[in-house]
């Protein structure tokens, strides 16, 4: 008896497994989708409808709580901090992460790799008294350096972690053909792996500014009312004795749109960043 399926058993067996694995598709995309259309109705509902079981879906939309929102002035300034810092701290983390990622898988420095994991699992809130103990002598607390400062630490061992394997699968022969032509190894990485690990940086770039731009705690400690990013400007919309729901999904949406558009403009380089770095050779 053949081990194998007939042509016939296996045609039948795809529909199944077809039918099964698009029911798994639309549950999966209903859990993450469905938070995200709550947010989106309920920034169009007065505070009273948001908090009215029964309304659900069906009400008369308005665009008070936008209007109070960008007329407050504080979420636009906000949003302008927060494009700042993630620019910034994300574009400083690549230019010192990916040469030293280079390095890393192209020289096989496991050690190295070991203490850059350490890094990337070290609890940050661990470090906040001492950073801000530290910063608060030098004067920085409430400044962007501050912040752009505190969001390297995380941003830079994750595009490294990122880029070590995405290095470590790029063919040596490459560098190796350029060495012969007379490049210096740092020539063979500028001219040769760096362009090649375009799709990896993007992709590490990216999800460094996601994580810049969402990031609550360190904001909340080293900012201050000029510097003050957009999760920060969020809580205040919580207070101990309400919560404006209408303005705070108001805000929440707004800030949320930059951070879509980011991953659908940038999803073909994260797809292929991530794809390519998973595999060698």
């Amino acid at each position: 008896m053949s081990a194998t399926l007939s042509p016939a058993r296996a045609r039948r067996g795809r529909p199944y497994g077809s039918w099964l694995r698009g029911a798994a598709i639309t549950v999966v995309t209903l859990v993450f989708a469905l938070p995200l259309v709550w947010m989106f109705a309920a920034a169009f509902k007065t505070n009273v409808q948001v908090t009215d079981p029964s309304v659900g879906l069906w009400f008369t939309p308005t665009l008070d709580n936008f209007r109070a929102v960008v007329e407050a002035g504080q979420i636009v300034r906000s949003m302008g901090n927060s494009l700042l810092v993630g620019v910034v701290s994300t574009v400083l983390s690549a230019v010192i992460a990916v040469p030293a990622a280079w390095a890393v898988g192209r020289f096989s420095m496991h050690r190295t790799g070991s203490v850059i994991l350490v890094a990337r699992i070290v609890p940050a809130i661990s470090l906040l008294v001492p950073w801000y103990y530290l910063f608060a002598r030098m004067g920085l607390v409430g400044s962007y350096t501050v912040l752009i400062l505190s969001h390297m630490f995380v941003s830079v061992p994750l595009i490294m972690w990122i880029m070590i394997s995405f290095f470590a699968g790029l063919p040596v022969e490459l560098e190796e053909a350029a060495r012969t032509d007379g490049l210096s190894a740092f020539g063979a990485f500028w001219r040769i792996s760096l362009p090649l690990a375009a799709p990896g940086t993007a992709t590490a770039s990216l999800l460094a500014f996601v994580f810049s731009w969402n990031n609550f705690m360190f904001a909340l400690v080293f900012s201050d009312d000029r510097t003050q990013t957009v999760p920060v400007t969020l809580f205040n919309f919580i207070s101990y004795a309400s919560t404006d729901w209408g303005g705070l999904m108001a805000a929440a949406s707004l800030i949320t749109v930059p951070v879509v558009l980011a991953a659908v403009l940038g999803q073909k380089y994260l797809v292929a960043g991530l794809t390519s770095g998973a595999t060698k050779g």
